[in-house]
């Protein structure tokens, strides 16, 4: 599979792509590149109704140059641990991150959940995260305010008395159950609705669909959450 760095006129391509409205797949089989590389591309620079090729160009040799001299620092050396490739596990944790903001987070907020899983402890401190990802503590703390309101990490105290955000098994389980209960209170304001408005009007209608709909969603994921909690917790082989 092709590698490298994407060149200018690539990024041209990309542009004249994403103008006409093609999928991230179909303009990475164009230029022979992963979709990940053309996804990560776009969403790092603007997202698809601002990419500007010429703009990205320069970004990206921005970032290469500020990197450049940290290129021999402990922290670096530390992520070859277990024989990892260190240029591999930047590029993975650049497409998590794109990956996590196209699902909804803000930029700080999927960095710092990319590098609590990438992170063998699956904890690290706010001082820790702010090292690792080259930012301000107040960036940290904003980001982990969102992390935390969306149940999608848990703050606990180390025996230095310090706070350590950690993610772990149950992650995924508590935002699921968390997105349920978002769903629920929709299905309890749209019902509001339906009697503000009026049971037999064209609105009500509608938003008595909509609470239906979301109903049975919430009631599925919860079930389906529950049962599939067991997979989190594998049995140990005898």
């Amino acid at each position: 599979m092709p590698g490298g760095r994407l060149t200018q006129q690539e990024r041209q391509q990309i542009a004249l792509g994403l103008a006409d409205s093609l999928p991230y797949a179909e303009i990475a089989r164009r230029l022979d590149r992963p979709t990940s590389t053309i996804t990560r591309e776009v969403m790092r620079n603007g997202g698809p109704t601002a990419y500007r090729a010429d703009l990205a160009h320069r970004a990206t040799e921005r970032r290469a140059h500020r990197r450049r001299p940290a290129a021999s620092r402990g922290p670096e050396s530390a992520r070859q641990a277990h024989g990892r490739d260190t240029e591999a596990v930047s590029e993975y944790e650049e497409t998590l991150t794109t990956v996590l903001m196209g699902s909804g987070l803000p930029k700080m907020a999927a960095r710092v959940l990319t590098c609590l899983f990438t992170t063998d402890a699956g904890s690290l401190t706010a001082s820790e995260l702010s090292q690792r990802l080259q930012v301000s503590p107040a960036s940290i703390s904003k980001a982990i305010a969102f992390l935390e309101s969306q149940s999608l990490v848990r703050r606990e105290r180390d025996e230095r008395r310090r706070d350590r955000y950690v993610v772990d098994d149950e992650l995924f389980y508590q935002a699921t159950i968390a997105s349920a209960r978002a769903n629920d209170q929709l299905v309890e304001i749209a019902r509001q609705g339906v009697t503000v408005l009026g049971p037999h009007t064209p609105a009500a209608a509608r938003l008595e669909n909509i609470a239906r709909f979301l109903d049975f969603i919430s009631e599925s994921i919860t079930r389906a959450a529950e049962q599939a909690r067991e997979v989190l917790h594998p049995e140990p082989k005898p």
